[in-house]
């Protein structure tokens, strides 16, 4: 990734990086902020998140939900997401409309005003969201769980939306404090991709967000997850209409060497309907009914690599289960093919130069990049997936892969009414 990016730090710490491109006369802003669950603690869980959907709740300068509004008004489109390394805001808007969206989020960065009232009913809508999206679904919940019993330490056991009870007892003072702590400017780093004079707009940038004060620097997250020494199994029982399996094996992060390699070997295992495990299970043995492997390289500290199947009805986790053993010796044994492993490549690379025909794309990479590492990161990533061989695969298989490092949770399907669940229908909401 060639790109030209521009880097200013201001006096405040705050990171700008600009990457300017006449394509479309359009622009996305994004503002990283390096907070995100693992920034937690036990008890005041899913906090990040609150925040999340507070930034919305109004300023001294703009009214509730007058943010939104002003984005749509001007042709925009505008959200956020939090997860476990970090929170970011996005809009895309033409790039003539640009600099209302700086006052917008250098507003919100230093002037955020929300009552307690509105906090408390922030607060309410959030838990909803939990019942609807986890405790009301059962793969969530799955996925959930795995990661309480994979982890130990380390703050990713605990999910993103936080436990029920702790956001329940999260109160507005915490909110104010965390506010207060994490959204500074020495805390993010303001991205724009698209159609501007990076000169001009830095002055802008400079503008708006270089006069807001820089806080103190929060404790660093040290936690080291210790090593795994045996397997760990669970079974979760819920109201559901299949059986799930999830395998869930501990890996580095994208500053391992590994982690190109570990890329690769997770498109080859179960990328597509030509992959190994697909066409072992799903077309082979009809054991399942799809399969899907996610290796999280883009995370701040070493993530879990999962392993997930929706059972096939008459057919049990423990067969599935077998056949992705199976399938896991044999590329321990034999490796993989060069044919294989080009295919998985050109899917690799094919993706990272796909999303450089986005703005908005772009601008995700470099904000991902350099919140849980460096925005240079990006250069390396090419070069490292071309120079993975077949024996790195094989090496990386074996190393990662292993027995005793293996977590396997099994969703048990069970009659309705079943510990308490109700299966009402909930409502939507507008933020995740």
């Amino acid at each position: 990734m060639g790109l030209p990016v521009s880097e200013t730090i201001l006096d405040n710490g705050l990171n700008i990086l600009l990457l300017e491109n006449h394509k479309a006369p359009v622009v996305s802003l994004q503002v990283w902020y390096r907070v995100g669950s693992r920034n937690e603690r036990l008890g005041k869980t899913g906090i990040s998140h609150l925040t999340e959907h507070l930034m919305f709740r109004g300023t001294k300068k703009y009214k509730p939900k007058e943010f939104s509004r002003l984005v749509k008004r001007n042709g925009g489109n505008e959200n956020a997401f939090t997860s476990q390394d970090y929170t970011a805001y996005f809009e895309n808007i033409a790039g003539d409309r640009l600099e209302i969206l700086l006052d917008l989020e250098s507003d919100r960065m230093t002037n955020l005003a929300v009552d307690k009232q509105a906090f408390l009913t922030e607060r309410d809508i959030v838990m909803e969201e939990r019942r609807l999206r986890t405790e009301d679904d059962p793969v969530s919940s799955l996925f959930e769980e795995m990661d309480s019993v994979a982890f130990r330490t380390h703050p990713y056991m605990w999910p993103i939306i936080g436990w029920m009870g702790d956001i329940g007892q999260t109160d507005y003072e915490d909110f104010k404090d965390y506010y207060r702590l994490h959204y500074r400017p020495n805390r993010a780093t303001v991205i724009v991709v698209g159609d501007m004079e990076k000169e001009k707009l830095l002055l802008k940038i400079k503008k708006y967000f270089g006069c807001i004060k820089p806080g103190p620097e929060p404790s660093p997250v040290v936690c080291d997850e210790p090593p795994q020494r045996g397997e760990r199994r669970f079974y979760l029982k819920r109201e559901a209409q299949l059986s799930y399996l999830l395998m869930s094996f501990h890996t580095p992060n994208l500053r391992h060497e590994d982690s190109f390699a570990l890329e690769l070997l997770a498109l080859i295992l179960g990328q597509g309907k030509s992959s190994r495990l697909y066409r072992r299970l799903v077309r082979e043995k009809q054991l399942a009914l799809d399969i899907n492997v996610n290796y999280p390289r883009l995370a701040h500290d070493p993530n879990l690599c999962h392993i997930f199947a929706p059972i096939m009805p008459g057919k049990t986790a423990e067969a599935v289960e077998e056949e992705i053993e199976a399938e896991l010796e044999k590329i321990k044994r034999q490796g993989v093919t060069e044919k294989e492993l080009q295919k998985a490549r050109n899917m690799s690379e094919a993706a990272f130069v796909f999303h450089q025909d986005s703005f908005f794309y772009q601008g995700m990479l470099l904000g991902i990049y350099h919140t849980v590492s460096n925005w240079r990161d990006l250069y390396a990533y090419l070069p490292g997936i071309a120079k993975v061989t077949a024996s790195d695969i094989k090496r990386v298989a074996n190393t990662y892969f292993h027995k005793d490092k293996k977590n396997v949770g099994v969703l048990v399907p069970v009659l309705p009414g079943f510990s308490g669940v109700s299966g009402k229908k909930r409502s939507q909401f507008s933020r995740a």
